[in-house]
């Protein structure tokens, strides 16, 4: 098992603070291109992260320290940011991502003693059987996974404009 708490809250921490830098202050062609119908931009990544921050990491946590397995996670809508209506410039959804990220590492810190804690196990809805170390794994390859996805999906942007040096760049290999 590679899981460390003290690497994976190098990430935690780090993630709102990447994703501000890389965010902000850009035009709207940046924010709002995607890959085609049915994919996300970054401000809709960013949606998403704020929403997996309010319903997602911190609940299923306690239900494990809590319920342990006596009890299923509370169910996550990964889409539920697709519904939203409200439009917001990006400073403001980043602000709320790292504000939000911030009180969920205080409560992670407070919370789990990774001595004692990381072996215990819940029961998610679709996969059954989950340790707590999966869970907060999942949490940093998580944020991984979508600062990848919205440098993939800026790239993309470029696709043709780049002509002849396509071939050579991996981030536009499909």
């Amino acid at each position: 098992m590679n899981f460390d708490m003290k690497e994976a809250m190098e990430i935690l921490e780090r993630s709102p603070k990447t994703l501000t830098a890389l965010l902000s202050g850009l035009s709207c062609g940046w924010l709002e291109c995607n890959e085609g119908e049915g994919t996300w931009n970054a401000a809709e990544v960013i949606e998403h992260l704020i929403e997996a921050e309010k319903h997602n990491w911190i609940p299923r946590l306690k239900t494990i320290l809590q319920e342990g397995e006596n009890k299923p996670f509370p169910p996550f809508d990964r889409y539920a940011h697709l519904n939203k209506t409200e439009q917001r410039p990006i400073e403001q959804k980043l602000h709320e991502f790292n504000a939000i990220r911030a009180e969920n590492i205080i409560k992670l810190k407070e919370f789990v003693q990774p001595e004692t804690h990381l072996k215990l196990t819940g029961n998610h809805p679709e996969f059954g059987t989950v340790a707590l170390s999966e869970l907060l794994s999942t949490w940093v390859v998580h944020d991984l996974t979508h600062i990848s996805q919205i440098v993939r999906v800026m790239a993309e942007r470029y696709r043709s404009d780049v002509g002849p040096w396509q071939a050579y760049l991996g981030i536009l290999k499909k």
